[in-house]
């Protein structure tokens, strides 16, 4: 099916025409510089980035950077974060139900607790988001979206050692009364809707209204991976005076339904001697709560010592709601502007998930966080161009965690997390000549983080060789809900004939660190050509240590990494060939890695460690033509080699092989895992995507055909390494048609998404306390019709 489509649009790229290659979108207009005349040219237009903290073409940025114009992400249909690893090479973001989970060229973290942050900055409105379930509901109305690769040490600080993503609104237009409207709808009941009203408010100011609604029914047979999302944003932008400019915005989103959810592929029969997986014969579409998923699952626990299996795992579902005001002041002055960026955001999280169908995950959080920053980039002064600046950030988390494994129960709270941030930094170029640059930054970091929480947990334990006949364990919000007695101190009380409730001790934490570094950047650019940039680069970075409510692994040390890069970006034969090539070597130490897991004292957990150093090469080629005035075509490679060069981390022992793909050694009650040599999580060896654009002129109209496929070799999505984990070769191939007028007022689209029906393993857990494989993959394929008028 792949080829026969791709040799499809090959034909009609070659079919005649004289209408301009374009984006076929209706948001608000990208960034660009002279994209209209440079189409009616015939050659590439430029888009204008913010990647380094000022206003430049793309093309003049040495930094590697993907960009997505808003357009692009309404033609891709692209309403959860998860779609972009679709639009930059080497970006992989996992959604869970716990969040969006970012890897950047094998760096990431598995962070779905309060107690870990993750290593790829996300940032929306200039703004940084703590929290991976924070970044859902944000894809509407949208500027573009910016994906910087490699640690941003200096201009983005904390928590960007594997890069960063920018989120850019489309802001008020002044003096404009202007809108959109776009909608569609397809297979799964999918509805969009989204929209935009920018209203003038006198000659030098503009109020912007838009909003979204995204909604499907669930991509599993048990009607769960769904998705219910609303969002809001309202901005008002005025020029006070020619220097003086603000911008005030507020948004809201609501996440709903059951998320992302998983089906059970498998278990392991475990022994001393080694592990054999036996499949479930369960299809990828079964979810957890089909009836052969239930009889699966009761196959597996039924009869077992003090597990009856009973299905009282409640349903997933989400009532997640989060809040944003934010503003931007720039102030230009004669030696330079000053821009100051003041936010605040807040989240509510009431959520649950099934863990398969085995265990109750229940989540109760409240997230506030505050930061401020102010840069002041200065007019040139002799050979120098500068920027200064600090960064300050407060967060605030509340959380309430209920995990329910049916024989056992563990409450992890309340718990209480605060971190405070501050962060001087600065950027200096001195322009040697008109061709050649030096750069270099630095940024001081200090983090400083405390923890204050209980972890209570309960177990069922036989008396008799088997308690078969005793109650599961109910689920509830807290223990102090249990319809029965319990004990209230460690020990046991009766609970059932032949079984006993055991309650273990209390965990209390009360602990406080801090974390400082100093990150650089060096750099030479040197411009070969008008339109050639060649430039190298030295760059660190640095995510502060923390806390984990686990057993032996109490805290967890800062990760460091250094980065060198080498690149060139050109524009060929008058601007209708670009092709860039980038080279980079990333040494990472203490790294960190946060997984589902069991710590020392038995109880099931999320806890992040430093497991050691990695080592991360690769080159990268992107290259986009503009073969005739209305064929575009574009190509981007990846080889990326990484590696683990040192990864080992201590588990309890059980007197059985422990349930992963490397080695194990056992000395007294622990085993230390040693995955060293191992390539890195979703790091495929190599990524391609490539794309097509036909526009075919029909008089007053046109049509415009786009396809778009992307390939990544087998890589590791699981932990654990085991081969279940492994996920192999795929392709994963897009296709649309739009028909509109020359002046695109309007437009009608029919799209296909995931032509291959392939549902790709996202992301595996092995069941806490339980030898089950629990995998989420992919949605499948998607079909329909998207209508768009704009004024």
């Amino acid at each position: 099916m792949r080829h026969i489509l791709l040799c499809s649009a090959s034909a009609l790229m070659f079919f005649g025409g004289q209408a301009t290659a374009q984006s076929t979108g209706n948001t608000a207009p990208a960034s660009t510089a002279s994209a209209p005349d440079a189409q009616a040219a015939g050659q590439l237009g430029d888009i204008i980035v913010t990647a380094q903290r000022r206003e430049e073409s793309m093309q003049r940025a040495a930094v590697a950077v993907n960009v997505a114009k808003g357009s692009d992400l309404i033609s891709a249909g692209i309403t959860e974060p998860y779609r972009l690893s679709e639009l930059a090479p080497g970006l992989t973001i996992q959604p869970t139900s716990a969040g969006n989970l970012i890897f950047m060229r094998g760096v990431g973290n598995v962070t779905t607790t309060p107690n870990s942050d993750p290593a790829i900055a996300f940032n929306y409105d200039g703004v940084y988001i703590a929290r991976p379930t924070a970044t859902n509901g944000l894809f509407f109305d949208l500027d573009r979206v910016e994906v910087l690769k490699g640690p941003q040490g200096t201009l983005y600080g904390r928590n960007a050692t594997g890069g960063a993503i920018n989120v850019i609104p489309a802001q008020p237009r002044a003096g404009e009364l202007s809108g959109y409207l776009t909608g569609s709808y397809g297979n799964y009941n999918t509805r969009t809707l989204e929209g935009a009203v920018n209203l003038p408010m006198g000659d030098t100011g503009a109020l912007r209204v838009s909003g979204a609604i995204a909604k499907h029914d669930g991509y599993l047979r048990d009607g769960t991976y769904d998705n219910d999302t609303a969002s809001l944003r309202v901005q008002m932008k005025s020029e006070l005076t020619p220097n003086l400019t603000v911008r005030m915005a507020a948004d809201f989103e609501h996440v709903g339904g059951t998320s992302f959810a998983p089906t059970l592929m498998g278990s392991y029969n475990s022994t001393a001697s080694g592990n054999t997986f036996v499949p479930s014969g369960l299809s990828l579409d079964a979810g957890s709560f089909t009836p052969e998923a239930t009889a699966y699952r009761t196959s597996l626990i039924a009869g077992t010592a003090a597990r009856p299996y009973n299905a009282t795992v409640p349903y997933p579902n989400h009532d997640d709601r989060f809040y944003g005001a934010n503003a931007q002041i720039d102030w230009k002055t004669g030696a330079g502007t000053l821009t100051i960026i003041p936010s605040w955001r807040y989240g509510s999280l009431n959520s649950s998930s099934d863990g398969g169908g085995i265990f109750y995950y229940r989540t109760r959080e409240k997230d506030e966080q505050f930061s401020l920053e102010a840069r002041f980039t200065g007019n040139r002064l002799g050979i120098f161009d500068y920027v200064l600046g600090a960064y300050y950030f407060h967060e605030d988390i509340a959380s309430r965690i209920t995990v329910n494994v049916q024989s056992a129960a563990s409450f992890p709270g309340p718990n209480d997390y605060t971190t405070e941030s501050i962060a001087p930094f600065a950027r200096v170029t001195a322009n040697l000549t008109d061709r050649l640059r030096l750069v270099g930054g630095l940024r001081y970091t200090k983090d400083t983080k405390s923890f204050v929480g209980t972890t209570t947990s309960f177990q069922i334990i036989c008396v008799a060789a088997s308690c078969p006949t005793a109650p599961l364990l109910p689920t509830v919000d807290y223990y102090t809900e249990y319809p029965f007695p319990y004990p209230t101190t460690a020990g046991t009380v009766p609970y059932a004939p032949g079984a006993l409730l055991a309650r273990g001790a209390t965990r209390n934490d009360n602990s406080r660190l801090s974390n400082d570094r100093v990150t650089y950047h060096g750099g030479i650019e040197f411009d070969a050509g008008p339109r050639s940039l060649v430039y190298a680069t030295v760059e660190s970075g640095y995510r502060a240590g923390g806390f984990n409510p686990a057993t032996g692994f109490e805290t967890y040390k800062p990760e460091y990494i250094t980065a060198y890069t080498i690149g060139s970006k050109n524009r060929f034969l008058d601007d209708r060939l670009q092709l860039n090539i980038e080279g980079y070597w990333w040494e990472y130490s203490n790294q960190q890695i946060s997984h589902v897991g069991v710590d020392l004292s038995g109880r099931a957990a999320n806890f992040t460690q430093n497991v050691g150093r990695s080592r991360i090469k690769g080159v990268e080629v992107e290259a986009r033509a503009l073969v005739t005035r209305n064929t575009l075509v574009s190509a981007d490679v990846q080889y990326l080699d990484a590696r683990y060069l040192s990864f080992s981390y201590p588990q309890l022992a059980t007197g059985k092989m422990p349930l992963n793909g490397c080695s194990n050694t056992t000395s007294g009650t622990l085993v230390t895992t040693d995955c060293s040599g191992r390539s890195a999580l979703n790091a495929p060896k190599w990524t391609i995507n490539l794309a097509g654009q036909q526009t075919i002129p029909l008089g007053d109209y046109k049509l415009v055909a786009g396809v778009d496929t992307q390939h990544q070799s087998s890589r590791y999505v699981g932990f654990e390494y085991l081969p279940q984990e492994l996920v192999g070769p795929t392709w994963t191939t897009n296709a649309q048609l739009t028909f509109s007028p020359q002046n695109d007022r309007w437009s009608i689209s029919g799209f296909v998404r995931n032509i291959e029906d392939n549902r790709i393993y996202l992301n595996t857990t092995i069941v806490p306390t339980t030898t089950i494989l629990a995998v989420g993959t992919s949605a499948p394929r998607t079909y329909g019709v998207r209508a768009s008028v704009k004024f």
